[in-house]
């Protein structure tokens, strides 16, 4: 909250749009992409994008790891990019007004076309309720994502603040977690029940899942098979626990978390919680096995430290902080599987976050909200990683 109450009302009325994005990565039957889970798929050569001509080779100076920076798509609200497993598309969630999308919803786009503009790809997600938290399948033929359409098919209402002027995210007791064809169809429920539901992403092998759900609770992680069964629990101690990856070899965990201390920080976060709110404002990054053993807290910086992604060699960890100043802007920082002194990616004066590497570890997916031309919009880049 301080990171926001401290700035002056345009610039934190920004802010707070931008930062709705970061709610990032929220019981059925065998999806049919289960078959294919055995063995995920190796990724395919990797796919020379096509230059796009409004958009070459546009890194700041500092940005060392960058190159043949490309923006994909052009206006609204664009973010949560994640590879499919060969490679050459990417899943992202999207609300624009001018595609007629006013609530989030799912969209995939094959790298080989270019960007969407202002024209959207085919949506994969229905166009009803909320979505959230979108990753390929293994087999590139369905995406999982978040969906509260079938508690209702309204776009549920975006808090503003909580009931002490917290800056909050909304923690929607209707979202279940669905899986669809890549071109769209009727979603089909994978994992659900009461609660929240949410932020699920795939181990890079192809056999497990993560997510984060108040199914006993609280904000806790959990794993389950691809096909949705088989739920463990891995995180139990109070806190939100979100926002989880796949180590490369699918044998860690990274993910956000806040701890409340004792005493009115625990009594905060649990009214909070009561009225389906967490307030996002101090997290820190954790590592664990992939089943909670050798779990340990990574980082102490400070402020909003949050989608963390292992780096391809597995010993480093991309994410988004705002651990210099407490406030604006968001950058893309380093670290290592101990917790090292952070070195700064990204150096946009606003705001650079969900840093995703390809399978091939040769480019990385990432939102920002550079070269918009000082509007509030939120694009999807791809850059060449060099290191």
């Amino acid at each position: 909250m301080r990171f926001i109450s401290s700035l002056p009302v345009a610039l934190a009325t920004f802010l707070a749009c931008a930062l709705f994005l970061i709610t990032s990565c929220g019981q059925g039957g065998p999806s049919p992409a289960a078959d294919a889970a055995a063995e995920a798929p190796a990724p395919a050569e990797p796919l020379s994008l096509p230059d796009l001509p409004d958009s070459l080779d546009r890194a700041y100076e500092q940005e060392v790891h960058f190159d043949n920076v490309r923006q994909l798509t052009y206006g609204g609200d664009n973010a949560e990019a994640y590879w499919s497993f060969d490679g050459r598309s990417l899943v992202f969630q999207a609300t624009n007004p001018g595609w007629g999308v006013e609530c989030d919803q799912i969209y995939v786009m094959d790298l080989s076309d270019g960007t969407p503009s202002e024209t959207p790809p085919a949506p994969v997600s229905t166009g009803l309720g909320r979505t959230t938290c979108a990753y390929f399948m293994p087999g590139d033929q369905e995406v999982l994502y978040a969906s509260t359409h079938a508690a209702d098919t309204a776009c549920p209402e975006t808090p503003r603040r909580g009931p002490n002027n917290e800056y909050v995210w909304p923690i929607y007791a209707g979202y279940d977690i669905y899986t669809v064809p890549v071109g769209g169809g009727e979603p089909t429920l994978l994992i659900g029940g009461d609660g929240y539901d949410a932020e699920a992403t795939i181990s890079p092998k192809g056999d497990k899942i993560v997510f984060t759900s108040t199914r006993d609770g609280d904000l806790d992680l959990y794993t389950c098979d691809i096909d949705g069964s088989n739920i463990q629990r891995i995180t139990s101690k109070l806190g939100y626990d979100g926002g989880a990856f796949f180590s490369p070899d699918g044998e860690y965990l990274v993910w956000r978390a806040s701890r409340p201390a004792l005493g009115e920080d625990v009594d905060s976060y649990l009214a909070l919680l009561a009225r389906g709110l967490v307030q996002p404002t101090e997290m820190e990054l954790y590592v664990s096995k992939v089943d909670g053993s050798e779990m340990r807290q990574i980082t102490n910086l400070g402020g909003a430290n949050w989608a963390p992604y292992f780096h391809p060699d597995g010993k480093h960890i991309l994410f988004s902080s705002n651990h210099k100043t407490g406030a604006f802007p968001f950058n893309i920082f380093m670290t290592d599987i101990n917790g090292a002194e952070p070195v700064q990616i990204s150096f946009d004066e606003a705001f650079d976050s969900f840093p995703m590497f390809s399978p091939d570890g040769k480019r990385i997916a990432f939102s920002s909200n550079r070269y918009n031309g000082r509007t509030r919009s939120t694009n999807v880049f791809v850059a060449d990683w060099i290191e």
